[in-house]
């Protein structure tokens, strides 16, 4: 089977991966040169545990009888799964990675499919349109027309989309931005060259040889501490979404993650043991994902402007300034990479030496930081998995020992959250209760535009929250 591009977007009930769900989906597969092949798309019903998020609701306008109306989410996204893991399959859209992809792999997950393995098996990845349209605003500025905002870059598909003519629809419908997101990914596929090598970026194979190519700016115990630039959407408009940076190692509960520590921070020379959180700045690299490593060349540079390619410089010399170099750069490397990956690690007592000004203990006295448990999103990810009322659509039967409790956790599951219940997800972000969607429709409602179409998604989303929970609340009102 040929390898193709599977284009796609989604539109949820909210912003919590954990929490909320995919309310749409729209896909268009192509062939690598970006022809159509055929289309799909999904509308999925809510799930009777989900409180919608108002502010959600007023940007993909889906209405109360479209999102009860939708396939079962067990059905649709078994179908979604399928098409993301045909052999061969590179699935792509705007802000994708950052965002989409997280939706489908707690759908896979709370749906029981394996939620990894459209990104490696039988030929399938990913791609972004989002960190290629970035480079593209950096050096082939040319190839589109860029809206501004209050002086600034906007990169949002629906700016672009509207400045350069890509929507025949309206945007934040899932199959309008999925058909803007080809338009321009064929605008830009016009640059083979830079397409080609765009797309080595999201193949974890080159990307890595390609950092592998990367001169060190110096050696430690460690070994060679390659200097790249990194471009990325977490560094913003005001500077150039990208930043110099020096590889340092591989995370240690995240092998496959790689770090690299920011040069362009005034204050990185001021650095103290007690002081790390506030002066220095490491950022993770999985290779074949964003950001995007490049050389440090000088024509890719100049875009940090003077000033911060002399603040790169001078944090340079500043880690190589010390009688022993390797000890130098291993205090900063080490320390700042395990802060970055969640857990401290003892590290030498040289340390002392090099900043004999701390005023604290051993470092092998710093207490570790306890990992992120596994279990902790696992049950109530599948809490709501059981029969329970308000559900309809094929699910698998489950024996009958097991039915009733299943639908007795389900039933006291769906108690807690009309309680108002503070119920935390893997992160510790609160799921959204039925009186907190409520209080945020009263603030909209004075906030948002006068018009009929705003007013009347508040009134219909409110009619749902109060029609669906207040049987629960009732005892505890908003």
């Amino acid at each position: 089977m040929a390898d193709t591009f599977l284009f796609y977007d989604i539109e949820t009930s909210g912003l919590n991966r954990a929490f909320d769900q995919i309310l749409e989906l729209a896909a268009i597969r192509t062939d690598l040169e970006l022809k159509e092949l055929e289309r799909f798309s999904a509308r999925i019903r809510l799930r009777p545990d989900v409180v919608p998020s108002p502010a959600a609701i007023l940007v993909n306008r889906i209405r109360t009888e479209g999102f009860l109306s939708g396939r079962c989410e067990y059905e649709a996204i078994r179908e979604i799964h399928a098409q993301l893991n045909r052999p061969g399959t590179t699935s792509i859209g705007y802000n994708s990675i950052g965002f989409d992809d997280e939706f489908l792999r707690f759908s896979f997950h709370r749906n029981l499919l394996p939620p990894y393995t459209h990104q490696y098996a039988n030929r399938c990845r990913r791609m972004d349109l989002l960190p290629i349209t970035i480079i593209y605003w950096l050096y082939r500025r040319d190839a589109l027309d860029w809206p501004e905002l209050n002086g600034k870059a906007s990169l949002k598909l629906e700016d672009i989309g509207a400045a350069n003519g890509l929507f025949t629809g309206q945007s934040h419908d899932a199959m309008s931005d999925v058909e803007a997101a080809l338009r321009l990914a064929r605008m830009q596929f016009r640059d083979q060259k830079m397409w080609q090598y765009l797309d080595g970026c999201f193949r974890r194979d080159v990307d890595a040889q390609r950092a592998e190519e990367l001169l060190p700016a110096f050696q430690s115990s460690l070994g060679p501490h390659p200097l790249g630039l990194l471009v990325s959407s977490e560094f913003g408009t005001r500077q150039a979404f990208q930043a110099p940076v020096l590889y340092i190692g591989n995370s240690i509960p995240y092998p496959k993650q790689t770090l690299w520590l920011r040069l362009d921070l005034p204050h990185q020379r001021e650095t103290r043991l007690e002081s790390l959180a506030d002066t220095t700045w490491v950022t993770r690299k999985r290779f074949g994902e964003p950001g995007i490593l490049l050389p440090p060349h000088e024509r890719y540079t100049e875009l940090l402007g003077a000033e911060r390619r002399r603040c790169m410089q001078e944090n340079l010399d500043w880690l190589m300034s010390y009688p022993s170099c390797s000890n130098a750069s291993f205090f900063i490397t080490a320390i700042t990479a395990t802060r970055s990956s969640r857990t401290w690690t003892p590290m030498p007592a040289f340390i002392r030496t090099v900043f004999p000004a701390t005023g604290r203990g051993p470092v092998s006295e710093i207490p570790r930081r306890h990992p992120i448990r596994e279990d902790r999103y696992h049950r109530p990810l599948l809490q709501p998995r059981g029969p329970h009322p308000g559900r309809s659509g094929t699910v698998p039967e489950l024996p009958d020992r097991n039915a009733d409790r299943l639908r007795s956790e389900s039933e006291a599951y769906l108690q807690r959250i009309g309680r108002g219940e503070q119920i935390l997800d893997y992160s510790g972000h609160p799921r959204r209760t039925p009186q907190a969607a409520l209080a945020e429709i009263r603030t909209l409602r004075q906030s948002a535009p006068r018009e009929a179409e705003p007013m009347d998604l508040l009134a219909d989303v409110e009619r749902y929250i109060t029609r669906q929970f207040s049987l629960l609340f009732d005892e505890n009102p908003a």
